[in-house]
C-alpha cells in the first residue's frame, strides 16, 4: 500500500495542503479523498512511500520466498 500526500482547493476556495492518504494505487486515494472532500480541486499529488505489512506478496518474487519458508 503506497500513502499519497495531496493538496486540495475545497469547493468553498479553502487550501488544504499535505493531505496524506492510502491506498493501492493513486486513483483509489484519490476515491478516499474525495469522498472526504466532495468537488475538490486536486493541486498536488506526491507519493510518500511504501507501507509494505509482512506476509503480504507484491511480485512473483515476493510469493516465491513466503512459499519458501
Amino acid at each position: 500500500m503506497l500513502k499519497y500526500d495531496f493538496s486540495v482547493k475545497t469547493r468553498e476556495g479553502q487550501r488544504l495542503e499535505s493531505i496524506v492518504i492510502g491506498g493501492m494505487d493513486r486513483s483509489d486515494a484519490e476515491r478516499k479523498l474525495r469522498q472526504m472532500y466532495r468537488h475538490c480541486e486536486v493541486l498536488r499529488c506526491d507519493i510518500k512511500g511504501a507501507v509494505q505489512r509482512p506476509g503480504i506478496a507484491h511480485s512473483v518474487d515476493d510469493i516465491l520466498s513466503l512459499i519458501s519458508r
